[in-house]
């Protein structure tokens, strides 16, 4: 008895802990940043190094940096964990290569996948320093995330579901459609966000493949500022760039609760309608 209240205990107390230093972040940057806030910073360009002036050509860099990640790290990623969840055996050696290789991507520090973006996008590619090139090294970070969650998803639907189509003469792929992914829905859109998450807020690798310009990019192929590398410019670099670091840092977070909001929205509300028509 002592020993279940004592890791009840212990589990409450992880809990509140964790919600603390939740609060006392985001406290901090509401604190310091809301006073900075304005329609005036979001929407005017940076002016004497990111002191004085707003965030917005940062804001539409971010977001083009994001959408080009989301756009070739999604379907790489449900395609491969298809592959892995539906046409290769757990316990085939080709399967427990490409696993064991996500796990060790998805350790691999951001600045190393900077490195290669630069080696690889930047210079051997030729895209230079660009949005492209940075969109396109988060998405070879954050497609570890988004196949470890959505093969896990997809492999935790009871095979049941398989049987069934199968019984009902139903074909891979028409089961796949319209059994197995939206059951596996939820799971492929934590992921998504996972990957979202990283690639919003990453700097390192950012650095070596976006670059710091902070003017308005005209189209992929300028060099764009994102949110996160603002951010450490102006808490690192510039002498009395707190002030709209902390703005910048809260701007960067609501952000992303509304990606997740809308993106969570979004699931519940295309589940509901398929099962309602279904």
């Amino acid at each position: 008895m002592l020993k279940n209240r004592l890791a009840t205990l212990l589990i409450w107390l992880s809990a509140v802990l964790i919600c603390a230093v939740f609060i006392w972040l985001l406290a901090d940057m509401f604190l310091n940043g809301l006073p900075r806030l304005s329609w005036t910073f979001l929407s005017n360009p940076p002016s004497d190094a990111g002191r004085a002036g707003g965030i917005a050509p940062i804001i539409v860099s971010t977001g083009l940096i994001v959408l080009v990640a989301v756009a070739v790290a999604a379907p790489l990623g449900l395609a491969t964990a298809v592959l892995l969840s539906e046409f290769t055996a757990s316990n085939s050696r080709f399967g427990r290569v490409i696993e064991r290789s996500l796990e060790v991507l998805a350790g691999v520090p951001s600045i190393v996948f900077g490195l290669f973006g630069n080696a690889f996008f930047c210079i051997y590619l030729g895209l230079g320093f660009s949005i492209l090139s940075g969109g396109l090294t988060l998405a070879c970070m954050a497609l570890p995330i988004m196949i470890n969650t959505a093969t896990a998803g997809l492999r935790s639907v009871p095979d049941d579901y398989r049987v069934s189509a199968a019984a009902l003469g139903m074909s891979r792929a028409a089961a796949l459609l319209h059994l197995l992914l939206p059951a596996a829905a939820p799971a492929i859109m934590a992921g998504l966000m996972l990957g979202i998450a990283r690639a919003g807020a990453e700097t390192a690798a950012l650095i070596f493949t976006s670059g710091y310009v902070d003017r308005m990019p005209d189209t992929l192929m300028d060099s764009g500022r994102a949110l996160s590398v603002h951010i450490y410019d102006l808490a690192m670099n510039v002498a009395g760039g707190d002030a709209n670091a902390y703005a910048s840092a809260l701007v960067l977070v609501v952000l992303l609760l509304i990606i997740n909001s809308l993106a969570s929205s979004l699931t519940q509300h295309w589940l509901r309608n398929r099962i309602i028509t279904s």
